[in-house]
């Protein structure tokens, strides 16, 4: 009997152990990819990418066990057609040589409000560990039938990190970059 109960013990505390994880995809109708940089110091230029996808699970206790987004880096748009040309090109993007900048997260230190996802970001063919501060917006049913939730995430990055030299530092190398992503559970 001793063992009988010490097994059903044993099986009660390993399941309820267990963390469930709910799956995401980003929603890209309703999730912007943004960049900030430095104008040769005399304003802001933001500009954002058009296309990316993505996904993302969230654990029961909130917290976020993995992440991977790629982006199309010849989406970059900053409402300017010369400027995006150039962009793509080899000075900055190169987005024929490399059509793809991603992110594959690697750890999630959960805090009060969001927490701080730790990654790899591979741009221009250099991989970088990155660490995005996370800010939970909210979650919830949608109006048709699904469930949501959002982050907000930032980070700075130094382009010149991953071979994009081009201009600096006349062009400030410091990148921010914010994601304001939606997910709709798979």
């Amino acid at each position: 009997m001793k063992l009988k109960q010490t097994l059903v013990a044993s099986i009660f505390f390993l399941a309820s152990s267990i963390v469930y994880a709910d799956n995401y995809k980003i929603d890209p109708a309703h999730s912007t990819v943004q960049f900030i940089a430095n104008h040769l110091g005399f304003s802001h230029l933001v500009g954002r990418f058009n296309t990316f996808e993505g996904s993302f699970s969230v654990e029961e206790d909130g917290s976020s066990n993995q992440a991977v987004m790629v982006i199309d880096a010849a989406s970059v748009d900053t409402n300017h057609t010369k400027r995006d040309d150039h962009l793509r090109s080899p000075d900055f993007f190169n987005a024929k040589e490399f059509p793809k900048i991603e992110f594959a997260s690697t750890a999630f230190k959960k805090t009060e409000n969001g927490g701080l996802l730790t990654g790899k970001l591979s741009l221009l063919g250099v991989t970088k560990p990155v660490e995005f501060k996370l800010t939970k917006i909210g979650e919830g049913k949608d109006p048709w039938g699904g469930y949501r939730i959002g982050y907000n995430a930032t980070t700075t990055i130094n382009r010149t990190d991953f071979g994009m030299n081009y201009m600096a530092p006349a062009i400030p190398v410091e990148i921010i970059l914010n994601l304001f992503i939606e997910g709709i559970k798979e």
